[in-house]
This record gives C-alpha cells, structure tokens and sequence, in this order.
C-alpha cells in the first residue's frame, strides 16, 4: 500500500510560501518520494510577494512512516555560491538558500570563517549539499560549474565612514570576486548585493567587457529589498493582505534614487499627497531606520538576506523554466537616457527576456518630478564606478 507523506514546509510555516499560480507550471515540491509514495506540501501564505518564492523546504512532518524501502530524493539541480558567505548578510542568506528546493549544492566562499558557517548549515535537512571554500587559491573550485553568484561581500557603512571610504573598499573586492567569475562561470547569473549598488553593478559590467564576456542579461543589482519594504509599509498604511500588494520601485538602490511608484500598487489603492511623501522617504531611508534601531551595532542584513533569497529563488525559477517570472532589479537598461536602471523585468533562462517599460508610463507628477531628480544622482554613480574599472584597467596595464 502506497505510504503518503505531508510536508509542512519551514517557509510555509513562516509565512514565506506564494500562493501557486495557474501558468501551467509544476509546483517544485521540492521533495519527493519514490513512486510507492506521494508528496504533499501546504502551501498557503506569501513571504516573497506576487512573483518569487522560498518554496517549500524541508522540515517535515511525515504521517505516517515512510516505509523502510521508500528513498527520497531530492528535485534540485541548480548549483549557487555566495561569496561572503560568514558575513552579516551571508549567513542568514546561505541559510535562506539551503532552504531552496532548487538547490543542488550552496558553495560558501568568504576570505575567513566560512568553515563553520558551511557546518552548521549542513546539518539542516534540506537538499543541498554545502561545500565550504576559504581564500583566493579557492574561489576558482567555488565558482566551477555554478549557475548563480550572489555576492553580498564587502563591508557595510559605519559611523564615521564617508560613502568615498565606502565605496574604495567595497569596489575593490567587486572587482576581484567578478574578474574570477569572469574566468570560471562566465555564463552563470551574477547577483551583486555589495554596495553601493549604484556603482558596483557598472564595475562588474565594465570587468565583464574586459574579459570579453560581458552578457547584460544576467549581471543584476538586487534591488528587491525596496519592493519588499515598499510592500510592507503600504501594507501596514492601508491595512491591506500583505500577499496582495506589489508596489514596483524604479531608479537605484540608495537614498533618493530609490522611487517607489506608490501609483502603480497592486491592488488599486488611492494615496493622499502627505501618504505618498511619507512612504517615499521611508522607503528611501529604511536602511538608516534600521541602522539607528541597532544603534551602532549593525545595518539590515536579515531583511537584505530575505530579499536577496527571493531574487535567487526567482531566477532559479527562471533557469527551470517558469515562464511568470518578475522582479525588480537594477540593470543595464534603454528605458531612461541613463545606461543602467532598476525597472520591473521579466525573467527568464537566458536572463532578463524583458523590461517592463510600461510602469514608467502615466505615473503622477510627484513621481515625474522625483525621477528626474534622481536621474542626476545616479548618473554619477554610475560614472565613478566606470570611471574606477576603467582607472584600475590602465593601472594594470601599466605594470
């Protein structure tokens, strides 16, 4: 007699699931048994919003007993690495990823103490096996054969630090990290996290170009993080279901370049002039909101890993093949006159398939007046980054 068996998901029980789509996708249920049995998950509440999800991972309740002969293996077959892996954001997403049905194997990279990060994430009784790569003689084996980088590697801003200081270090250890995915996965997805966005994304472009296999379809700033802080507010304003609501955000991913247009929420919902501004500016200055709560002793990394695990979630989805894939995200972009933007896209297994040019079209004037502010900001963001691949290009060649 077939056994069955119920898996009550660790995102489902934190309220991490989307609710499933008719699209004529399988559900990836993560898990399966052998064909004696059969799998089910509960899949009833949203951590990652209308178009991403953590989907059911893997603490399980099993009613009743598997018999001895059943194996279960697991569905996953995407290799992902995260370089910065001990870090404030790493850890907690390495464990958000561990999570992924779609995992095959989770590559922890970081310069020191990535060890016991890789240990205590491989006791979690998920998928994907966690393999553990320390310093540069092994960032080469960590990307080898890797289908999505995420790099939240650097270091956050501290008091007393200027964005100068900021962005030499953290521009730097871009640049490295890219040129070694350049040469061992040139073809995977390349998620940058490290700030400042704004800059490191056309770093990474520029050392792509010099390596001669620059494909702007799958170099990402991840910008998640101001949807879903833009989703969450506009939630808790209008007192809405959270799984409902979908606010896109336009421009960069700091301070003022950050737009969320507040006129394109989904569901419909009307905002008096005095809610837009505010919900503006909270978005735009969420992460100083969280930096003053820890009082000095750390920046948003938990919310940073959530968003950051959606975003991988999604474009796992993407490589297998869903074709309702959107995310916001921070790209080389023809919507504006300036070459890289955050816009709504469609993703797909070669990357970005579209840019949803639309959500710029009728926005309110408040919004008008905000985008062309922020155009000035992040060109020159853009530039200095440019300006820094290109700089340290002519010190190399220089030697």
């Amino acid at each position: 007699m077939a056994s069955t068996v119920t898996f009550t998901s660790v995102s489902a029980q934190a309220g991490l699931i989307q609710k499933p789509r008719n699209n004529g996708v399988t559900s990836y249920s993560g898990l399966k048994t052998s064909s004696s049995s059969s799998v089910s998950f509960g899949l009833e509440s949203s951590f990652l919003g209308r178009n991403a999800s953590l989907r059911a991972s893997v603490a399980p309740r099993i009613v009743p007993k598997v018999a001895s002969g059943s194996q279960i293996s697991p569905q996953a077959s995407y290799k992902v690495a995260v370089l910065g892996a001990a870090g404030g954001i790493g850890q907690p997403l390495g464990l958000l990823i561990k999570m992924s049905p779609l995992v095959s194997e989770l590559h922890l990279y970081d310069i020191a103490n990535v060890k016991g990060v890789a240990a205590d994430l491989s006791h979690c009784n998920t998928p994907a096996q966690v393999l553990d790569f320390t310093g540069p003689s092994e960032l080469a084996n960590c990307l080898k054969g890797v289908d999505v980088v995420v790099i939240p590697a650097g270091v956050p801003r501290k008091p007393g630090m200027t964005r100068d200081d900021l962005f030499n270090i953290n521009a730097s250890i871009v640049k490295s990290l890219v040129e070694a995915v350049a040469d061992n996965c040139p073809d995977a997805f390349i998620h940058i996290i490290s700030n400042p966005v704004n800059s490191t994304v056309p770093i990474a472009a520029e050392v792509l170009k010099q390596k001669g296999v620059y494909n702007p379809k799958k170099l990402f700033g991840v910008t998640t993080l101001d949807v879903v802080r833009a989703n969450t507010f506009v939630a808790q304003k209008k007192n809405l279901k959270l799984i409902d609501v979908d606010v896109p955000v336009v421009g960069g991913h700091a301070g003022i370049t950050i737009l969320p247009l507040l006129s394109k929420t989904r569901p419909s919902v009307t905002f008096t002039g005095e809610e837009t501004e505010e919900l503006t500016k909270r978005v735009q200055n969420a992460g100083t909101e969280v930096v003053e709560a820890k009082a000095g002793a750390g920046s948003a990394t938990l919310s940073m890993a959530y968003a950051a695990a959606r975003f991988v979630e999604s474009s796992l989805r993407a490589l297998a093949g869903d074709p309702d894939v959107y995310e916001c995200t921070f790209i080389q972009s023809e919507v504006t006159d300036l070459p890289f933007f955050a816009s709504r896209v469609k993703l797909g297994k070669n990357g970005v398939e579209s840019v949803v040019s639309a959500d710029l079209e009728g926005v309110t004037e408040y919004e008008a007046k905000a985008l062309e502010v922020l155009k000035a900001e992040l060109k020159g963001s853009i530039e200095k980054g440019i300006a820094f691949a290109n700089k340290q290009q002519e010190a190399a060649a220089s030697v």
